[in-house]
């Protein structure tokens, strides 16, 4: 039983294996309890909560809190009437426990295989004044130590509401002396990780950019012990499964408790409930985690890569490819790319990408998004003769795409010029020489999709990078009245779901990658319908290693794409050594992102051997356990490991990204290994005992120059 209610108490707990969360019914408010290490469930608990005297909404730690009845914080929802107030009490009704989870219409979330993997509460609410009607939906894993939140609104009285704002999940610690960890950056520098401590007053984390979650801010948000690290201390932590708009808020009061939450975010969101209606949030993911960052993010890369990630790749090891964007950009012809795809298939490369350029009159970046016909000058025999040739060198196809924009310079703007997003009378902004289709109309929708299908059914596609390169502006429908306008933002968002929906269900083979100039829609939302993500457009070893590294604070490597591109790096203008270049790639979804016919007979062996090592440790990176040993945001060294689930198994990567004169004797200290096994370790003599290799480490070979990186392969050995 992983959910018990304790009806005379009014109690409600949540347990995990090694994780409790506990919310109480006070006075019809359901308010929060605890939130931790696992506490044994009693026979007849005593009540956590205790408010003395009356009731004080702005003292009380509320699941679900409102705002205008004494309430003072940030509060989870607001609500419009029709007579312009915005008053609401959300009073407890009752309760369901369900085996299992439940799935969100319409949008993205964590899944069970079995009923008995989870077990959802939800707790229903009402509004006598209105007829709102609010479920809170929790579910609890049993194996991992998180919970999936989130609400849905119904109107059951007489006149229509308007939401001003949802969120998915808010919770009232009663403590203050945390850290805040969450992720920041811009295109071509994601995930960069930040800490600071909170204090009075809020904190917000927010992204606005429409369409795309952003590569400012990722929608996840930690608090953490001031002293907590890898291996130490607590954590909670919100991570939002969603691609658009989204807030999260940590609120220090004046009694320094602190309310952290996270959903939608309410600027420029209004959302119409006309009676009958209902409306579902999307969901939030809590990870509590005793045992610090390290423990927190495992337990992330767990549940995203096995029950949030779907269909048949979602186990299979990703193949390794060569994309030709940075060594042709648009200037290509068959040739050309059968050219590179050869030279690929010499070197063991297993898929052949096609990007930009292959379709319209795409010479440049400024016409045809939308034309997806073949550009014949290019192609004269189109995709299929590219596709078949590249078959035929036993590679497999794969083809870009940015199906959610636009070009004012093509035949379909021209034919259909009130399809992007947009406001009559007003500028059409363009980003990178594009508008943004408008994904709220259904028939914009059915016009990508028959398109795409069209294609996918025809040619041998075995891979579609999916790529959306700007934010929304003008964010207005052309088909939506006025009083829905601002629910556009999100209804794009909507729609891209269900176009997503169709397509990978349509096609379940076809092997799907995530793309936003980067990873700017690196987000739960996205995993849910593609199991990979282009990780940065910025792809300098020594600049990924900040990137990979904070991207694996919430999400699996199994999603993150990384890829050896040419020197001098075409963002940076570095030159690294390929042998950096390749370790610091085969630490995600391994691939080549350069023309192969301009190297070196010595860097061709060199690839050779990069994708021969690959091949035999793919498993252990895709589906292995991340540790995360030296963080790149403290000194110019890094490194990580990936350890097999039955801890047999290991390989570490250790980078240097600048040389010191003279250095002291340095070791590296392991983790995650069964310290009563011994192990092996490539390439030197003798066995090591797994405790010896956790707490004293081995040294680290000397390494010569600037940019510099060693890797130790561990494998359990018999006594």
């Amino acid at each position: 039983m992983a959910i018990r209610y304790y009806e005379q108490e009014g109690i409600f707990h949540l347990q995990s294996e090694r994780m409790s969360y506990i919310l109480q019914i006070v006075n019809g408010y359901p308010a929060h309890a605890y939130w931790g290490k696992k506490l044994r469930m009693e026979e007849h608990p005593q009540s956590l909560i205790n408010m003395d005297g009356p009731l004080l909404l702005d003292r009380l730690p509320q699941e679900y809190p409102q705002y205008g009845s004494g309430d003072f914080r940030n509060p989870a929802y607001q609500v419009r009437l029709e007579d312009g107030s915005r008053i609401t009490e959300l009073v407890y009704q009752g309760y369901r426990i369900i085996a299992g989870k439940p799935q969100l219409e319409g949008l993205p979330g964590l899944y069970t295989e079995s009923d008995d993997e989870a077990e959802t509460l939800e707790l229903e609410l009402k509004d006598e004044y209105t007829g709102l009607a609010v479920t809170l939906s929790y579910s609890v894993f049993r194996h991992s130590d998180a919970i999936a939140r989130s609400v849905r609104f119904e109107n059951k009285g007489g006149q229509s509401l308007q939401l001003l704002k949802a969120l998915s999940a808010s919770v009232d610690l009663p403590r203050s002396d945390l850290d805040m960890i969450y992720l920041a950056g811009s295109w071509s520098r994601e995930a960069h990780i930040q800490r600071r401590p909170l204090g009075p007053g809020g904190t917000v984390i927010e992204g606005r950019r429409g369409g795309m979650s952003g590569h400012q801010l990722n929608p996840f948000i930690a608090l953490a012990e001031p002293g907590a690290d890898e291996d130490h201390g607590e954590v909670y932590s919100l991570s939002f499964v969603y691609s658009g708009n989204f807030a999260a808020v940590a609120e220090v009061d004046s009694f320094k408790s602190t309310r952290f939450s996270i959903g939608l975010n309410p600027f420029d969101f209004t959302w119409v409930l006309a009676p009958g209606q209902t409306f579902q949030t999307p969901e939030a993911v809590m990870v509590y985690s005793a045992d610090g960052l390290g423990e927190m993010s495992r337990m992330y890369h767990r549940l995203y890569r096995t029950r949030l990630s779907r269909g048949v790749h979602r186990d299979r090891e990703r193949p390794i490819l060569v994309n030709n964007w940075e060594g042709t950009y648009f200037d290509f012809n068959t040739e050309k790319l059968i050219d590179i795809a050869k030279a690929g298939a010499e070197m063991g490369i297993e898929l052949f990408v096609l990007d930009d350029g292959w379709f319209g009159k795409r010479d440049n970046d400024r016409t045809s998004l939308g034309d997806w016909t073949p550009d014949l000058r290019k192609l004269p025999g189109g995709l299929t003769e590219v596709a078949e040739k590249i078959n035929a060198l036993g590679m497999k196809f794969g083809l870009w795409f940015e199906p959610e924009m636009i070009s004012p310079e093509s035949e379909l703007y021209r034919k259909h010029p009130d399809w992007c997003l947009h406001v009559e009378g007003r500028r059409r902004t363009e980003a990178r020489w594009q508008l943004v289709l408008d994904y709220s109309r259904p028939e914009v929708r059915e016009y990508i999709y028959e398109t795409l299908s069209g294609i996918f059914s025809t040619v041998p596609i075995a891979y579609i990078k999916w790529d959306m390169n700007r934010s929304l502006t003008e964010i207005g429908s052309a088909a939506a009245a006025p009083e829905h306008q601002s629910e556009i933002a999100h209804r794009q968002i909507l729609g891209l779901y269900e176009l997503l929906e169709r397509l990978t269900s349509r096609f379940p083979d076809i092997l799907f990658e995530n793309c936003s100039s980067g990873g700017g829609r690196f987000d739960p939302g996205m995993l849910y319908y593609m199991p990979q993500t282009w990780t940065s457009d910025d792809t300098d070893a020594v600049e990924r290693l900040k990137i990979q590294y904070g991207t694996s604070l919430v999400y699996p490597v199994s999603s993150i794409g990384a890829h050896v591109s040419a020197i001098p790096n075409h963002q940076v203008d570095r030159m690294t050594p390929l042998k950096m270049r390749g370790d610091v790639a085969m630490s995600g979804n391994f691939g080549y992102e350069l023309d192969l016919t301009k190297f070196t007979e010595e860097e061709k062996e060199i690839v050779k051997e990069q994708v021969k090592e690959y091949k035999g440790i793919r498993s252990l990176v895709q589906q292995g356990d991340l540790y995360r040993l030296l963080s790149p945001f403290e000194s110019t060294e890094s490194a990580w490991m990936f350890v097999s689930p039955d801890r047999k198994e290991a390989i570490a990567f250790f980078f240097r990204v600048l040389a010191e004169p003279h250095p002291p004797e340095k070791r590296l200290r392991f983790k995650g290994l069964n310290p009563e096994l011994d192990y092996s370790v490539e390439g030197l003599d003798g066995v090591w005992p797994g405790d010896r290799l956790m707490n004293f480490g081995l040294v680290i070979p000397e390494l010569k120059g600037d940019y510099a990186s060693t890797k130790f392969k561990l494998k359990a050995v018999e006594r």
